[in-house]
């Protein structure tokens, strides 16, 4: 049976602009029109008396040198434009992977042309974003922490002295341009084994590449194996810990202990302090069209990058506009009791005053309260969006119903990533970013309706209405 929906979906990417490939093949038609063209002039006109345009054409041009002329330059603009296809359609193709024609190609060539996005963070929230982000554009780079030092990442950190694979590999396989299941087979954790037990695959696959090329390499190489859509950077390569201080003035060495904790964090640092940012990292954000921190634990995940000397002075110096994604939900040991500008004020106290130009905020808080019950005992909550103490921090305000029903410690990483690229299209247009706007000028509103209706990218049915920044 047919596909309808499919099909339908199938033709009209062949429509939409950037793909490189449609040009060539007008060409090659226009070359046959052209030597059609030349060889009624040689053979005659008589052959094709119907056509009476073509006739009229034909009595100016009775020559043979013009008919020569006209079928020579016709079989070469066809040849040219079946060269130029045919190159183009190989290059797309190289990957060798199994899908269907124009889904490669419009991966290739139309999410090439995207926004660049740098997104700053780590944990599961980050990889959230990530997997919808890459429906948009594939021009990503993800900027991960590297100061975990529990659970697998942990150990083979203590044991082997790398550092912690963990939250790189989830951002890796995010980006992904792979098989589910060799998805699943990066993230199988063994249940058993001694030494195995608790590993994931995936964590042991980089730290074995690790031993043999390095960290560097081996995320790279592993980023390869996946043929990711973007690039994935650990924002320095030194080991560093997490330090934090609580309340009442007690300290604590390692990120693992902040779960183990009760209240809130006061103030964060890295130890040693003086590591350096990985120069990929200054790079990506001095190139970007926006930036967006979070979403992540915020004193786990999103600050410690923030702490990295030189990444807050290439944030001050790039153009693009900043976007700090607000949790949903308070996390016991470190934002206990916080509000939405609660956290916007801990990122500005760790770093400088105006960094932020957006503030993106869940503003759905009618969740069932059975629902929240579990975390309400562990010490979690739903993140209140105080909205007046919000537009004193930044400029702009971006709200709506974020969350996501079925896992409410996430967001909906669709809604997120529409509201981000929304965002991005809105600063373009008021001028910003001129500069870069013919860039990804295929992103306009027309064209992310009709990728939103056939499932490509974008909301599901129950989207909200446009949540564009506030002035």
């Amino acid at each position: 049976m047919i596909n309808w929906s499919s099909l339908t979906t199938s033709v009209m990417r062949w429509l939409y602009p950037g793909l490189r490939i449609k040009r060539w093949l007008f060409l090659t038609l226009i070359g046959l029109g052209t030597a059609f063209m030349g060889f009624t002039l040689l053979v005659g006109p008589d052959l094709y008396q119907s056509g009476k345009a073509v006739v009229k054409l034909l009595s100016f041009l009775r020559s043979p040198l013009y008919g020569g002329l006209i079928l020579v330059c016709g079989i070469s603009l066809m040849v040219l434009g079946l060269q130029r296809a045919t190159r183009a359609s190989v290059e797309v193709l190289s990957s060798g992977r199994n899908r269907p024609f124009i889904d490669t190609i419009f991966t290739k060539r139309y999410l090439e042309s995207g926004p660049r996005i740098v997104s700053i963070g780590g944990g599961t929230g980050l990889s959230v974003l990530l997997r919808e982000l890459k429906r948009y554009t594939s021009n990503l780079t993800a900027v991960v922490t590297v100061t975990d030092d529990g659970g697998s990442s942990g150990r083979l950190r203590g044991e082997l002295g790398i550092l912690p694979p963990g939250d790189v590999r989830s951002c890796i396989l995010a980006l992904a341009d792979t098989e589910p299941l060799m998805e699943s087979l990066f993230q199988h954790r063994f249940t058993g084994g001694g030494g195995l037990k608790g590993h994931n695959f995936g964590n042991l696959f980089i730290a074995a590449m690790t031993q043999m090329y390095g960290f560097k390499d081996a995320v790279k190489l592993f980023s390869q194996v996946l043929a990711i859509r973007g690039q994935v950077f650990p924002v320095t390569l030194g080991m560093v810990q997490l330090e934090s201080e609580d309340q009442s003035g007690r300290r604590y060495r390692g990120q693992a202990l902040l779960n183990d904790q009760a209240g809130t964090i006061r103030r964060i640092s890295l130890v040693p302090p003086d590591v350096k940012p990985l120069p990929e990292v200054l790079a990506a954000i001095g190139e970007a069209d926006a930036v967006v921190l979070g979403p992540g634990s915020l004193f786990s995940s999103v600050i410690p990058n923030l702490l990295v000397p030189g990444v807050v002075s290439a944030l001050l110096e790039t153009k693009a506009p900043i976007f700090y994604v607000c949790n949903v939900m308070t996390q016991p040991g470190e934002t206990a009791g916080f509000t939405a500008a609660d956290h916007v004020k801990a990122l500005l106290d760790h770093t400088v005053p105006g960094l932020i130009d957006y503030i993106i905020v869940n503003s759905d808080l009618a969740v069932p309260g059975d629902k929240l019950q579990l975390f309400r005992q562990k010490g979690s909550n739903l993140v209140a969006p105080d909205y007046q103490r919000l537009r004193e921090l930044a400029p702009n305000l971006v709200c709506g119903p974020l969350i996501d029903r079925e896992f409410i410690t996430r967001h909906n990483g669709r809604l997120l990533a529409q509201v981000i690229i929304d965002g991005v299209l809105f600063q373009a247009n008021r001028g910003r970013a001129k500069a870069r706007e013919g860039r990804f000028y295929q992103f306009n509103n027309r064209i992310l309706s009709r990728l939103r209706r056939d499932g490509s990218v974008g909301a599901p049915q129950d989207t909200p209405g446009p949540m564009m920044p506030k002035q």
